[in-house]
Order: C-alpha cells, then structure tokens, then sequence
C-alpha cells in the first residue's frame, strides 16, 4: 500500500540523525523523498565504519533513518547546483532541514528566501535551541540539548551515581517523530490557506517535554526534583526486581493501595498485608527500602516464567525488562508491529525496525533500503528536464559528482 502521504514530494537536506529520521518517517508515509547531499556524502554513513574500526558493507542505523530516500549530490558550492536544488524544491511540498541556519543562509536556503520563492513550501526545521534564538547556530546534538541540557540525563541519575549513558539516536528519534508530526499539520494547514509555513522543532524543547512531569512540579511549585534509586522509591511497587534465574522485570502496579492485596497473593505473602510498615501507599513510601528487601528476597525464590504464571493467576501488572537481544524475539513486540520486512534491489527483503504509527485504511510499506550515495542524481535530473549533454556539462563543472 503507499500510504497516506502518497503524492507528496519532500525534499531533505539533513544529516546524522533528527532531521533526516522525520524524512524517514514521511517517506515510510508514502512521501517522495529526494536526499540532497553534499560530494562527501551525509557524515553519518561512515560513522558505522569508522566506530567499527574497519570498511563495513551495512550500516544499519543509516538504514534506518534514510530507507526509502533517493540520493541526489549536489556540490552547492558551485551556483548550478544550487539552481539544481531550486528547481527541485521549487517542485516540492516540503523542505526538511537539520543543517545550521547559517549554512541555509549561505546556500539560499534559509525559511525567508524558500517561503519568498515557493509560498506553499512547507519548511520543517530541526535545530539544537531554535532557529531564531542567539544559540541557533551552537552545536548540540541530541546528546547535548536534548539528554543533558534538557534535564534528562540528571533526573536519571540516582543520588551519588553516575550520569548513565545516552544511547544513540534516543532525543533525535522523538525530535524526529515531532518533525514529522508538526509537518502533516502544516500540510493539513495549506490544504485550507494556501499558504505553507514554518514548523520549529528544537531539540531541547523535546526533551523539557519528555521530561516535563518534573519539569512542571519545579515550574509551578518551585521545588527542587529529587532523584532516587530502585531502594527508594516514591511507590515500592512501580519498581524493578530481579528473579531467581536473573532476569529482571517491571512491577506496573501504579494504583498501590488497589494492586496491593493481589501483589501479595501471588508471592504467597498475604502476612505482608497485616504488616503496619507497608498499610498503604504511605507507609511503604516511607519505608520503601524495607519493603524492596521483603520483596527482592521472595522473587529470588523463582524463575521469572513462575513469576509469571503467579501475576497472570493474581492480575498482577507487569513487564520483562528486555536486553536488545529479547525485544526482537519479544512475540508481543513483533505482535505490535516493531519490525518491518523492507524489500531489497535484488527482490529480497531485509528485516528493519518500524516507524511507530499504523493506519488503518492508507497502509504504509518501506519503498526499499538506504539510497547509495548520489545513487539518483542523474534520475533526478532527467525528470527536471535536463538531457544528458548538459548532466555531462554539470560533472565538468563539478556541481555534480
């Protein structure tokens, strides 16, 4: 099936991961997406090389955020590529970009000039801090703006531990989703005025909201946010645990006072209802260290697939804290529709990590894989009309690989 965006042409000049990942989406949509990159190529299809130490023949995170892309390199240095790239904007309906503002200004690129250029265009920009702040052009990464300036990364440390480790890709994900939400608003919009417009998504902005229960209790009530750990917790039962065969999982037992009686039924430990320390959701936060001790003590007595037949008889909510490894053998993930098969040049299929929304009626199916670099650029081309004598005049001039 194509999707709901089919029809809709999108043009992206992004790199590494936000911008990029909210084309990916579009394009997963049914969008026409044509990647303009530079000679060198986007910087993240060596990253996978050069962290592997050694030439590699895949890159799987570069899949993820550019299948179903076509590549078209244009050296913008030169003014016939970037005549290149008017006219396939000029073709568009939207314009995606997580490059500095200042390089969009050099390049003719900027929001201003497109919007002057091509009013309909819908502009969809991802930057660290905004792209009208003083801080538009400061360098950020997710890692930066969204994981450490945002707040995230603190509100996960526990008192006297160290600051844990971003994985790749986390805030530029969600900035990423955001882009492409915000995106199909605008289009939405123009369908109405006529008119295309700007859509912002800053990256520390995504993550104040990611963070923002925390953030709003410091905001209204101006209160410092404590963290914690697993001993400590404000509900002893919305926490982690460990069973015998050391697997660990999630207690998802939120409404404490009313999950309560069914979490001590299925460990076999009803005494612990008559136990002053832990009568309501009160007394177990107040002595939430004691009552992580009862609890890692009786669930080291069994293997979690116990566990698990004691919380299914008992209505006990919870979930396995999975390695990698388990969520994709996970049959409940694969039953949500995580993964995606995306079809190869060959007539293969390569199994691929899904985008996360579904639709019932326009169903969306990758185009296929990650384009090679400039893999499209004379198809592009001929479609804007050129003949091949003046594709061959834009190589010697350079403006073309």
């Amino acid at each position: 099936m194509p999707g709901p965006l089919e029809g809709v042409k999108v043009v992206e000049m992004g790199l590494w991961v936000a911008g990029p990942a909210a084309a990916a989406i579009l394009a997963d949509w049914g969008a026409d997406v044509i990647k303009i990159e530079p000679p060198t190529g986007d910087p993240f299809r060596g990253l996978f090389a050069s962290v592997m130490g050694s030439p590699a023949s895949v890159n799987p995170p570069f899949e993820l955020d550019n299948r179903g892309k076509r590549s078209l390199v244009l050296d913008l240095e030169k003014p016939e590529a970037r005549e290149i790239a008017y006219q396939v904007i000029d073709r568009a309906d939207v314009f995606i970009t997580n490059n500095r503002p200042r390089v969009l200004e050099q390049y003719g690129l900027d929001y201003e000039t497109l919007h002057a250029r091509c009013p309909r265009l819908v502009y969809g920009q991802v930057t660290g801090y905004g792209p009208d702040t003083e801080a538009r052009d400061t360098a950020a990464y997710d890692i930066g703006a969204f994981w450490s300036q945002a707040g995230i990364a603190m509100a996960l440390t526990a008192p006297g531990g160290a600051i844990p480790q971003q994985r790749g890709g986390m805030g530029d994900h969600m900035t990423g989703q955001a882009c492409a939400g915000a995106v199909c608003a605008a289009l939405y919009s123009r369908e109405r005025t006529g008119e295309g417009q700007r859509v912002s998504v800053p990256l520390v902005r995504v993550g104040v909201y990611m963070i923002g229960w925390d953030t709003m209790l410091s905001l209204r009530l101006g209160v410092p946010i404590l963290t914690y750990d697993r001993r400590h917790a404000i509900n002893p039962i919305i926490d982690c645990y460990q069973a015998g065969d050391g697997r660990w999982f999630w207690l998802l037992l939120l409404q404490a006072d009313r999950h309560w009686g069914d979490l001590c039924a299925a460990l076999g430990r009803e005494d612990l209802m008559g136990d002053e320390r832990f009568a309501n959701i009160e007394t177990r936060r107040v002595n939430a260290p004691a009552l992580v001790d009862e609890l890692d003590a009786v669930f080291a007595g069994k293997s979690l697939a116990e566990w698990a037949e004691a919380f299914k008889a008992h209505n006990v909510w919870w979930a396995p804290v999975n390695q990698v490894q388990e969520v994709i053998k996970d049959p409940m993930v694969r039953a949500a529709g995580a993964f995606v098969d995306v079809p190869t040049p060959d007539g293969g299929s390569v199994p691929m990590v899904a985008t996360p929304a579904d639709f019932s009626t326009t169903r969306w199916q990758p185009r296929g894989i990650a384009p090679e670099l400039g893999q499209h650029t004379e198809e592009v081309l001929l479609e804007l009309g050129y003949d091949w004598d003046r594709i061959i005049a834009l190589k010697e001039a350079g403006a073309i690989p």
